[in-house]
């Protein structure tokens, strides 16, 4: 069902006393992890003397409007907001058509002549009351068209701020608007590809910014605040995610890194525009190569046939890096021929510089691990002996190195072993495994507990 011209030429038209935007606006969002987003806006407003009602437009659908903070740059002192409404019951033919209840229209049926009376209902199908008293229900797929006479008051086209303002002041004045809004975030995406000898890396990062706040920051300078905020609010619900464009944004990179407070602060140096329902994407650093290092781990109590393959690298200035890490997901790929293959992807938390990163790829396909209990007995009451033994099966055309992880519980201590064992922890001894190419070796230790 649509509505008769005459009423969507009305739509714009607001209720609501418009304020008078003179110049363009200034617009800054820090974006944050946790879906939220703080807005600062600087607009040249007219005001209302000495009392009056102006409006703010184009706020985000899921403002959070005890988050909003007012000023006028001009004449702070002359500049009073007596009272704040944020006005988001927005323009439907639903709801002009509830507004109608009660009262005459005019429906044009596919067929047959126009149909005029009292709207009685509109949930469903449309109810409507003759002058005759008669009753007449029709299925809204039936009406090509409604006449009404003009907007219902209290609809608006677009969620709003409005202000009760006292001004002694000039009319024309330039205010600076923030607030708080639910529906953006951002994350960080990082591409690594593998040398033929898996020895280097080639990183680069990118970040994406999700935005489904429910409105468009046109030409806005982006912030984005990496680390863990904490908000004593419960938080603000999410909105619903509708087609989503992503826009990818390749260049030079163009972001400032920095400490701020307890957590970093990235900053771009190029405004840009942040579309409603649209995830972008800009490069955070571009690529740079690192050496790294792959380690197979056997952990048999955890998993007793697979070997995990890890890689790791330090972020360090003298490794190419050397610089915080967002948190984000890293997927790491192999050249092969003239195309590139993923070998894996994992996630890392926010890394510090000059702390380890270490990336889970998988498991490995030509090592195969075996563990068994060789024997076990109590002595006494708070103590037992146990013998282990780990096999390690290598059908590589190369020799490896691998760790294998054994968990110890209690009071622990290795009595005999084949190979030297470090104790990692409390719970954990390790030891580093040389296997021949296409060969096996053989781990036995015996270990004594106490509890």
């Amino acid at each position: 069902m649509r509505l008769a011209g005459m009423i969507w030429t009305i739509l714009p038209i607001l209720f609501l006393a418009a304020a008078v935007v003179a110049q363009s606006p200034q617009v800054r969002v820090t974006v944050y992890n946790n879906n939220l987003a703080l807005v600062h806006e600087t607009r040249q407003m007219d005001l209302p003397k000495p009392t009056g009602v102006c409006s703010f437009r184009d706020v985000a659908a899921y403002i959070d409007p005890t988050s909003v903070h007012f000023k006028s740059v001009s004449n702070a002192a002359a500049v009073r907001v007596l009272e704040q409404n944020f006005e988001y019951d927005l323009v439907s033919a639903e709801k002009i058509l509830q507004r109608y209840i009660d009262q005459s229209v005019r429906l044009m049926p596919k067929q047959g002549s126009p149909i005029e009376g009292k709207l009685l209902s509109t949930g469903g199908n449309i109810v409507v009351q003759a002058a005759d008293n008669s009753i007449r229900i029709l299925n809204n797929s039936e009406i090509v068209a409604t006449d009404l006479p003009k907007l219902p008051d209290g609809l608006i086209t677009r969620p709003t701020l409005v202000w009760q303002i006292q001004n002694n002041g000039p009319a024309s004045q330039t205010v600076e608007v923030s607030y708080m809004t639910s529906g953006m975030s951002w994350h960080a995406e990082y591409v690594g590809v593998l040398d033929a000898n898996d020895q280097n890396l080639d990183l680069n990062a990118w970040v994406s910014i999700d935005n489904n706040s429910g409105a468009t920051f046109k030409d806005a300078k982006l912030l984005l605040v990496a680390g863990d905020v904490h908000r004593a609010e419960r938080p603000m619900p999410q909105p619903m995610r509708k087609s989503v464009q992503m826009e990818m944004m390749a260049a030079a990179p163009d972001f400032e890194e920095k400490e701020f407070f307890e957590y970093h602060l990235y900053t771009l140096t190029r405004s840009a525009t942040l579309k409603d329902h649209q995830q972008k994407q800009i490069e955070l650093f571009p690529s740079a190569r690192t050496p790294v290092t792959k380690e197979y781990t056997y952990d048999g109590m955890r998993n007793p046939k697979k070997v995990n393959v890890t890689i790791t690298l330090k972020n360090k200035k003298e490794n190419g890096l050397g610089i915080a890490l967002p948190a984000g997901k890293v997927r790491l790929y192999k050249p092969e021929g003239d195309a590139q293959v993923l070998v894996g992807e994992d996630a890392i938390d926010h890394t510090p510089r000059d702390e380890e990163v270490r990336l889970n790829v998988g498991d490995a396909f030509d090592i195969v691990g075996e563990r068994q209990q060789m024997s076990y007995r109590q002595v006494g009451d708070r103590a037992s002996e146990e013998k282990v033994k780990v096999t390690l099966r290598n059908h590589k055309d190369v020799a490896i190195s691998v760790i294998v992880v054994e968990h110890l519980g209690g009071d622990w201590k290795i009595t005999e072993s084949t190979l030297q064992h470090k104790k990692k922890d409390a719970q954990t001894a390790e030891w580093r495994m040389p296997v021949a190419a296409r060969g096996e070796a053989n781990l036995e230790y015996t270990v004594f507990r106490t509890w």
